[in-house]
């Protein structure tokens, strides 16, 4: 199957190997990002590793809060399907300015809507998020669990959810699909793209500062769960098996004329618990990461994992690759890049980095 995709976002940590897999399934990609909180870096190594399909891709410098951004690419080319990853994601930065994330998250997908409707293309996968279900009801989450996020970031992904659902309900020629993450780890096998972190919100954000020396602890909050090792669960997933599960979406919402607004998990329906992955991430390091054994942290659920079946059945796809090559593929960029897409930067793209923010 091939078509043309537009991707917002497509410079960013899932946006990026998203990317990479579409090519290599024979789709053409026009990618804009505002490069907001991602790199030029990314994307030229993106080139690099797309190879001979390089010119099948295409990267366009824009904002979406810019109507006229949009307009430029819609009316340059037609495109097949969007999928939508651009937005802040930080829960903590949420917290404290919640307008920027209602501005950049929410502002943004209702310009994009109003070009894809212009533009006559209806086909859509959402880059969403399992914070729309808040703290789980049970386990393993299903897309039928309650709805209610616990943070302006969690609010936002519910928030354009809901505008999705209301377009398909005007509108029947909507085909969109929201794709519900749990946590995304890995990056690309060959080291060379993953995730530059900014803010050290998650586990394994925080489990490669302290092995790479930037942070001298690691503090694991509970160690009296009841789980194997007293330790909180959660649902991982490989970054390249996301990129699949996307492009699995996309085949549904080409093919599908039935489709009209439908939730997936994308997980691998099985849970980690917190020493598990430091275990497994010290085991493909080589390195020990120094632990802090600490109480309970308030709010924390005990154990969040996917229930994948739907997916499994509708969309045709199942994550494939494990915690150990999950942390392979992690070690592989971080000791690559010690300090991300700024390892070697000159003194003026540092300066430009700290001005956004990014270091």
């Amino acid at each position: 199957m091939a078509g043309s995709i537009f991707v917002t976002g497509g410079v960013g940590f899932i946006g990026s190997h998203t990317v990479l897999v579409l090519l290599e399934h024979g789709f053409k990609v026009v990618l804009m990002d505002n490069l907001d909180n991602s790199f030029q870096k990314a994307y030229d190594r993106m080139v690099e590793l797309a190879g001979d399909k390089a010119g099948q891709m295409k990267f366009v410098e824009g904002d979406l809060r810019n109507p006229e951004d949009l307009e430029k690419c819609f009316a340059a080319e037609k495109f097949n399907c969007v999928i939508h990853f651009a937005g802040r994601k930080y829960v903590n930065e949420s917290v404290e300015n919640p307008l920027r994330y209602y501005d950049h998250n929410v502002l943004g997908t209702v310009n994009l809507c109003k070009a894809m409707q212009k533009h006559g293309c209806k086909n859509m996968v959402f880059s969403s998020s399992c914070t729309v279900y808040g703290n789980p009801q049970y386990v393993p989450i299903d897309e039928a669990h309650p709805l209610k996020a616990v943070s302006p970031y969690g609010n936002t992904k519910l928030i354009i959810e809901d505008i999705f659902r209301d377009l398909s309900a005007s509108d029947p020629e909507w085909r969109i699909i929201l794709l519900r993450y749990f946590n995304p780890v890995g990056a690309h096998p060959s080291g060379k793209i993953g995730e530059h972190q900014v803010m050290l919100n998650n586990l394994m954000p925080w489990v490669q500062a302290v092995a790479l020396g930037h942070r001298p602890v690691l503090a694991v909050y509970g160690t009296d769960y009841d789980t194997r090792d007293g330790t909180c669960v959660r649902d991982y997933i490989h970054v390249m098996d996301l990129g699949e599960g996307h492009v699995a979406a996309v085949k549904k919402v080409l093919t599908d004329t039935t489709l009209r607004c439908v939730p997936y998990n994308l997980g691998t329906g099985t849970g980690t618990t917190v020493l598990e992955m430091v275990h497994a991430f010290e085991e493909a390091s080589g390195l020990k990461v120094n632990l802090n054994l600490t109480d309970r942290r308030p709010g924390d659920a005990q154990a969040v994992w996917a229930a994948t079946e739907t997916a499994e059945k509708e969309l045709g796809w199942k994550a494939k690759l494990t915690v150990k090559e999950m942390c392979r593929d992690q070690w592989a960029w971080a000791s690559g890049n010690p300090a991300g897409y700024l390892t070697g930067a000159s003194e003026e793209e540092l300066k430009e980095a700290t001005a956004k923010g990014l270091l």
